[in-house]
This record gives structure tokens, C-alpha cells and sequence, in this order.
């Protein structure tokens, strides 16, 4: 069995949290059996790299790996997707398809955004997990199937369930382990690792020197809620390598490109009158932030590579 460590450098994955490793110990564990996996955290944790560990570290590895985004597929055409359809089952079906089950048999699908599928797909879902059967769209004959399912999802589950939004017994047979990504903003000092390694990666791209966070920059980095997560840090030290010339980032700067940064910090007030104030204050506060940052931004706009 591969170590964390060698897992990590492998599959880049940057950090040294607690819940993370947990998270990815439990994945190591797992890969080597058939268990169903389902994968929680909110959007932008970078969940997708946990099937990949599965399929890699499992017998099914030389086989295929498919991933599909379950809510990106419109609802019309999910089960065609998934499970093919014959020739005339449908307007536009014009010739026998194979499904993502058939194409990808002894090997590994990764259903993203699974909470997003609609409840007739449930249903055929379910079939697979229980037999390993199913019918192709329009067809009557059952096709057999060998395929490990690992799912993803940002929804709450259980209250999805109780709105009767997904089914129970799929839900728990999903679910035989869970394993769930730490949100970033619980994650500590790899937040500034990740912003390092991301520097570094468009300093190469757009091969310019690569951009440093200064001491002040860097405790208000960690202190930022990053309710986007991963890609929203992402996307932040890219905007930032392309736009600043100046190479060292002071924490004004950084706050140029944060200006909702107060709006999750706590605040005790007693009076409700005085805390109606505050908010309206807070609101127009806010908004003039906003309005300066877009200034900034279309002021810096000649200097975009």
C-alpha cells in the first residue's frame, strides 16, 4: 500500500491538514475493495481527485475511468447518457447507442454532482447497484454490467431525502463510505501553500517572476472564509500574477481583491435598533468597497498580459 505522502506528490495534492488527511487515508483504505464511495464537501474542495486515488490504487485500473457530471446533463437525456438507448426510442436517436455503464464495464464511473440526478435515473441507478443490471433506453433486454461507482455531491444529503428530492435506498447504498474534503477555510496554513504552488504555476504560464505574499497579506489570506474554496483561491492568485507589476503583495493590495472580506467576521450588538444602523452603514460600506474595487480593476486593465 502506497504511503500519504507518496499519494499526495502522485495525485498534487498540497497540504498537510488533519481532516484532509484523514479523508485521503480513508480513500487509500477503501480503493483496493468494490465499496461504493460517496464523496462530501462543499463545491470547490477539489473532490474529483478522490475517485481518481480509487480508481488508481484498485485492481480496476488498466480499465476505464469515466467521469460525468450529473447535473451539467440535461434531464431529458441523463438515462441515454448513462444507460444508451436503441435505434427510434427517441426523436434524434437515429442509431443504437452505448451508455457510460456498458462502455466503462470492469472499471470505474464517477458520478459528480449525483444529488442533482433526477429521480426516474434514481431508480435505474439503484438497479445497477443492487444486480449490476440494466436496460438501455427503449429496450426490454437486460444487460449485466461490472462497474465500481464512487459519487460526489455538495448537497445535504438527508434534507434532500426528507424533500423527497432523493431516494433513501440509494442514498445508503451510495453512501457505504463516506468520505468528506475539509472547506478550505478550516484548513489553516495550506491555504498560503496552495496560494505558493498556484503562483508558481502562472509564473510559468505567463512566464513572468513569480508573485509573494507579504507577513500582513498572508494572516489575512488564512483569515478569508473562501466560501469558493480551492478554485476561488485559485482564480484569485491568477488575477492577481497577471494584473500587479509589483511582484510583492502588500495586504492593501490583497484586500483590493477582497472587498467583502469583514462580511463574515462576528459582531456583538445588543441594541436592535443600533444594529439596524450598523447594518444599512455595513451595506453602503460594502458597496463603495465593491465600486472601488472595479476601479481599481478597470484602472489596472492596460497593464493584462
Amino acid at each position: 500500500m502506497e504511503s500519504l505522502q507518496t499519494i499526495k506528490q502522485r495525485f498534487g495534492i498540497i497540504g498537510n491538514n488533519n481532516q484532509l488527511n484523514i479523508a485521503l487515508e480513508k480513500t487509500i483504505r477503501v480503493a483496493p475493495t468494490d465499496i461504493s464511495v460517496l464523496v462530501t464537501g462543499e463545491s470547490g474542495v477539489g473532490k474529483e481527485v478522490i475517485p481518481k486515488i480509487i480508481h488508481n490504487l484498485s485492481h480496476r485500473k488498466h480499465a476505464k475511468y469515466i467521469a460525468v457530471n450529473c447535473g451539467a446533463i440535461p434531464e431529458g437525456t441523463i438515462d441515454s447518457e448513462l444507460f444508451g438507448h436503441e435505434k427510434g426510442s427517441f426523436t434524434g436517436a437515429t442509431q443504437t447507442r452505448s451508455g457510460y455503464f456498458e462502455v466503462a464495464d470492469g472499471g470505474t464511473i464517477f458520478l459528480d454532482e449525483v444529488g442533482e440526478l433526477p429521480l426516474t435515473t434514481q431508480v435505474r441507478l439503484l438497479r445497477v447497484l443492487e444486480n449490476g443490471e440494466f436496460l438501455k433506453v427503449g429496450s426490454s433486454k437486460v444487460q449485466k454490467t461490472d462497474v465500481r461507482i464512487v459519487a460526489a455531491t455538495n448537497v445535504n444529503m438527508i434534507e434532500a431525502i426528507q424533500k423527497e428530492k432523493f431516494r433513501e435506498d440509494l442514498y445508503y447504498r451510495l453512501s457505504t463510505v463516506e468520505i468528506n474534503i475539509p472547506p478550505l477555510r478550516n484548513r489553516g496554513d495550506d491555504i498560503h501553500l496552495l496560494f505558493r504552488k498556484f503562483a508558481s504555476d502562472f509564473a510559468q504560464k505567463y512566464k513572468m517572476p513569480t508573485i509573494r505574499l507579504e507577513e500582513k497579506a498572508i494572516e489575512a489570506l488564512k483569515g478569508y472564509p473562501w466560501k469558493g474554496n480551492i478554485r476561488q483561491l485559485r482564480n484569485l492568485t491568477e488575477q492577481i500574477s497577471v494584473i500587479e507589476q509589483n511582484r510583492s503583495i502588500s495586504y492593501n493590495t490583497l484586500m483590493s481583491y477582497l472587498p467583502d472580506y469583514g462580511a463574515n467576521l462576528p459582531a456583538i450588538i445588543k441594541d436592535k435598533t443600533k444594529e439596524s444602523e450598523f447594518k444599512n452603514e455595513r451595506e453602503i460600506l460594502y458597496k463603495v468597497l465593491f465600486d472601488m474595487r472595479n476601479d481599481i480593476t478597470d484602472l489596472k486593465k492596460p497593464l493584462k498580459f
